[in-house]
């Protein structure tokens, strides 16, 4: 038994199906186009007389290679490979991904099957009743009652179909959301890339805060042994009835002042010391016995590389992130645009239907339906409308966000080159400083241990080399910042590290444990 697809129907079809592959080939809605570059040639206070000096020249990817301490660059490996944070944004873009895939899978026909079984009660004896049909087989064909009870009780109904049915994509709705999905996968994408360069940054940062607040305690301990041996020569001098008590105190005093300061910048090295072990996803105390000891502050380059602001939106991930968004929401307006025209779709289904399961093999139990179906947004309550013009409205506001980063990245590099400026010319003046104060307490002490000058020079040239010593420190600690801060600022240190491992995770089985 063959059964053929009525002609009355195959024949619209093939007119039908021409238009339906040319408006498929159409998206509603505004194409994305990309921001305008930035058309400054150069950075406003770019140029510096003194010390480590900025350069309109292309950045170094693993800016932190410039201050030369093999410590540091396994910190921010470790880090890289550790972080907690950065591993939650590989987790995000994971996610991103699986959103285009589902995007992506309303381009695709979907099919089922279905198996049932009922037990039915069709209710058939009531309407043969009411319509006299069982007084008209009593009169004139009694032998029958027997049949049309038969019919009347309840059936075992066993049904086996394959379902399957398309939305056409005729105005572009499923790759407006496809390429939403995408953009959106960047912007995660670009997320990790900033919290990347953050993540370096703030490694190098507590890195140098570390040395700073070891080198300021070192510098605190040298004072305190120049403050007892002040106070050893008072001592010295008053037994031998050339200096008063009063001198001694004095002397005392300052060495308590110079001992009390001691504990504040112990704890900072301690406290930078847990911060390193926190950001390369250790316990805390974990690299107390890897960094204890003391070293130097790295030394400042001879030039910093800084590049032109027309590569800074480029290389910035923020930048590259509010442009992402951008998209995303540029793609959204046509997905609101085409809610509002018709969805065609095909629908159709196929299956074996019988009251004896033993008959479900037989083609005669076969049945199928498909057709095409159309549906037309005829009043929503100005619910589409609404909808467009709030993806409107959210585009226009990623744009003033995308400028408004913009500025934001112009202007972190603006202030961190003033500072980086400044802060080179605060160490010079202070190196001159702590010059000359050295000889002016060399001459007080000199002076007053010959008996020709009083104590209060001597006390007040060690307390101001003390303080302007440690001026000198800070500030070289916070020149080194202020380049980190410069370099975080440029955007870079994210180039070398594009090729992420994404996790697969099963279908089935326990959850990730905290």
């Amino acid at each position: 038994m063959q059964s053929k697809f009525p002609d009355f129907f195959l024949r619209p079809m093939a007119l039908v199906l021409p238009v339906v592959l040319t408006l498929s080939a159409c998206s509603v809605g505004p194409d994305y186009q990309a921001p305008a570059p930035l058309s400054a040639s150069h950075f406003n206070a770019l140029a510096s007389d003194t010390g480590s000096t900025p350069q309109a020249s292309a950045i170094n990817p693993q800016w932190w290679k410039t201050f030369n301490d093999p410590q540091l660059d396994n910190l921010i490996s470790r880090a890289i490979a550790g972080n907690l944070s950065l591993q939650q944004a590989v987790m995000r873009i994971a996610a991103s991904r699986q959103q285009v895939n589902q995007a992506r899978g309303a381009w695709f026909p979907g099919a089922s099957g279905n198996l049932q079984v009922t037990r039915q009660q069709p209710g058939l004896k009531g309407e043969l009743e009411s319509n006299g049909v069982y007084d008209q087989v009593e009169q004139n064909a009694p032998q029958y009652r027997s049949t049309l009870d038969s019919l009347t009780k309840p059936v075992n109904l066993y049904q086996g179909s394959f379902d399957a049915s398309w939305e056409l994509d005729l105005w572009g709705k499923v790759r407006r959301q496809v390429e939403m999905a995408q953009a959106q996968q960047q912007q995660n994408i670009e997320n990790r890339n900033d919290a990347l360069v953050s993540l370096e940054a703030e490694v190098a940062r507590t890195y140098l805060q570390l040395r700073g607040a070891q080198a300021i305690t070192r510098t605190i301990e040298t004072q305190i042994e120049v403050a007892r041996q002040t106070l050893a020569l008072t001592q010295s001098l008053q037994r031998n009835g050339l200096s008063p008590l009063t001198d001694v105190e004095n002397a005392r005093a300052q060495l308590g002042s110079l001992q009390a300061q001691l504990p504040q910048y112990q704890s900072q090295v301690r406290q930078a010391m847990n911060g390193l072990a926190v950001l390369l996803g250790n316990m805390p105390g974990m690299l107390d016995a890897e960094l204890a000891s003391d070293k130097a502050l790295p030394a400042l380059p001879a030039h910093v590389a800084v590049g032109i602001p027309a590569t800074l939106a480029r290389r910035r991930p923020d930048v590259r992130a509010a442009e992402a968004r951008l998209h995303a929401a540029t793609a959204n307006i046509g997905v609101s645009v085409a809610q509002m025209f018709p969805d065609l779709s095909l629908s159709g289904q196929f299956g074996v239907r019988n009251t004896d399961a033993s008959y479900l093999d037989n083609w005669s139990s076969h049945f199928y339906s498909f057709g095409p179906a159309v549906s037309l947004p005829l009043f929503q309550g100005g619910r589409l409308v609404s909808s467009v013009r709030l993806a409107r409205a959210d585009q226009a506001a990623a744009a003033l966000g995308y400028r408004q980063t913009v500025l934001t990245a112009l202007q972190d590099v603006e202030n961190a080159l003033v500072s980086y400026h400044a802060d080179q010319q605060r160490v010079a003046g202070l190196s001159d400083t702590v010059a000359a104060q050295q000889s002016a307490f060399e001459l007080a002490r000199d002076s007053y241990s010959k008996g020709l000058s009083n104590f209060i020079g001597v006390l007040d040239a060690q307390r101001q080399l003390a303080q302007t010593r440690q001026q000198l420190v800070s500030a070289r600690m916070q020149t080194s910042v202020d380049l980190v801060a410069l370099y975080k600022a440029l955007g870079g240190g994210w180039e070398p590290y594009q090729h992420v491992q994404l996790p697969e995770f099963p279908l089935f089985g326990a959850a990730v444990r905290g």
